[in-house]
């Protein structure tokens, strides 16, 4: 075991041994509480599978009461000037800055996620609040429209209080791209984090205690067949916001249906990268493994679909093999480790059952397609490591090409003309994202317009632009985070129509 890796350890110990000593329970309306005594459960590290502490299930009454702190607290902080709520958001912003390591820690070992990708999850989730922060003052700015007789001019509000309910991969992350933009419209929250996955939630709610008016953040962990579809249920909350799986995006979509919310929905994708014979072979071979292979898998971005033109393809195949072979699994917190565990063992198993299922539908398995019994490094595992895989001589009939596996696992089909390809990568019920790898601008414009998707990248690998629209088309999702997109989910715009008085009204009755 490397010093770096005991190290990481020790410090982990200590920010978690407050999660041990006491179950991790509720923040409602400015206070930390165990709620209406819901029941306990474990919540467990994929590390090793041994328990971290306990979690209270929140109960129907424990997310009443946070939809009421945040309907009493609404119009107070959606009246808060833009300019005071930016203050407060840099704030916050500080406050994540200052928590970094513990963040890095605490999430790597709740969720698995190695810390060479968590290291800098504080950083990225505070330029997240920044960014939103420095927008607030222009938040309920609209637009004007001048006639000869009429002025007619927008302004936004804020719709109200939200419900934000967020997954188990990059749970940090994700919760700061949906809370930051919702607080700096206006709106107060309700935050339902994945039961898997509660530790950087709570430390979340810690950093609102600190900065935040009473009732304007609240957060109740539980499970989603109680505390997350009273949410979605709830009269007082005017939108809904989740990132998760198709099918949890048509249950929340039913369950908020008789009070009219508003849904943005990030949800699954089988998302092809699209590699031609002029790719610039190095840089599409590393972006090929970073963006199936880095975050375990567990991404919703990741290109599980490996389309590869069939004149490159032996030698991109070979290449590739041999970088899976030797990506570097192993413990989360050691900071050789590429690939770390899968979040849990329901989900360790749903990977490896592809593994048969590839092999009866006439796919090979190159790499992988095991459970890891060690390290490279020669550590024992005793948690829920999978093998990074790579299946080939697959088609895009097979269940391997269809369905979100959500892993470590790649599947290469190959194709032969750019009409080929493009009928491939939009041959699923999936649109979020995709990556087109050419030197030929005039096909990488054609791609970028047919390759059914909310998202694509051209010569790249995922890069996060706040300002630029984020979602998808199809099964995964519904309506765009980023810019002043996310202010047109959060917020409600009227317009205003003034007459100059130069107009005659017409007349009736007279």
């Amino acid at each position: 075991m490397s010093d770096t890796l005991q190290t990481n350890q020790a410090r982990a110990t200590d920010y978690l041994k407050r999660f041990a000593d006491a179950p991790v329970g509720h923040y409602i309306n400015g206070e930390f509480t165990q709620g209406s005594c819901g029941e306990l459960y474990d919540n467990i590290t994929p590390t090793d599978n041994s328990s971290l502490g306990k979690v209270v299930a929140g109960t129907v009454a424990d997310v009443d009461a946070a939809c009421q702190a945040a309907e009493d607290a609404f119009q107070e902080w959606s009246n808060t000037p833009g300019a005071e709520r930016k203050k407060i958001l840099n704030k916050f912003a500080d406050k994540l800055v200052e928590r970094a390591d513990e963040i890095a820690l605490v999430e790597s070992m709740d969720c698995g996620q190695a810390i060479r990708f968590m290291k800098q999850a504080a950083v990225r989730g505070a330029a997240n609040f920044r960014f939103f922060a420095d927008k607030a003052p222009e938040a309920q700015n609209g637009l004007a429209l001048h006639q000869d007789e009429h002025t007619n001019f927008t302004i936004r509000n804020a719709i109200g209080p939200v419900g934000i309910i967020t997954p188990w991969n990059t749970p940090f992350m994700l919760s700061t791209w949906k809370i930051a933009p919702a607080l700096a419209a206006g709106c107060t929250v309700v935050h339902k984090p994945a039961e898997l996955t509660p530790l950087s939630a709570y430390i979340l709610a810690e950093i609102a205690d600190e900065v935040l008016p009473k009732g304007v953040w609240n957060m109740v962990n539980g499970f989603g067949e109680t505390a997350g579809k009273r949410l979605t249920e709830h009269p007082a909350i005017k939108a809904v916001a989740l990132v998760g799986e198709s099918a949890t995006g048509t249950h929340i979509m039913r369950q908020g249906a008789d009070t009219l919310k508003r849904m943005h929905f990030e949800l699954g994708g089988k998302n092809p990268v699209i590699v031609f014979d002029d790719a610039d072979f190095e840089r599409a071979l590393d972006a090929v493994v970073f963006m199936i292979y880095s975050l375990n898998g567990q991404r919703c971005t990741s290109s599980s679909r490996l389309l590869i033109q069939k004149g490159i393809a032996p030698k991109f195949i070979e290449a590739l093999e041999a970088r899976v072979k030797n990506l570097r699994v192993g413990h989360p917190l050691d900071p050789q480790t590429e690939v770390g565990p899968l979040v849990h063992t329901g989900h360790c198993a749903k990977v490896l059952s592809y593994m048969d299922l590839a092999t009866e539908d006439g796919a090979k398995i190159a790499v992988g397609g095991a459970r890891v019994d060690q390290a490279n490094n020669g550590i024992s595992l005793q948690g829920n490591y999978v093998k990074p895989t790579l299946f080939t001589g697959a088609d895009n009939s097979m269940r391997i090409a269809r369905e979100e596996i959500f892993g470590p696992v790649l599947t290469a089909i190959q194709f032969e003309t750019e009409e080929e390809a493009i009928a491939i990568a939009n041959d699923t019920e999936y649109g979020l994202s995709g990556y087109i790898w050419t030197e030929n601008t005039g096909r990488a414009m054609r791609m970028a317009r047919k390759v059914e998707a909310g998202m694509l990248w051209v010569n790249s690998e995922n890069n996060r632009n706040l300002p630029s629209p984020f979602g998808g088309i199809k099964q995964s999702g519904i309506g765009r985070d980023g810019g002043d997109w996310s202010f047109d989910f959060y917020m409600e715009t009227k317009n205003v129509c003034v007459a100059h008085g130069t107009h005659k009204v017409p007349t009736l009755g007279k």
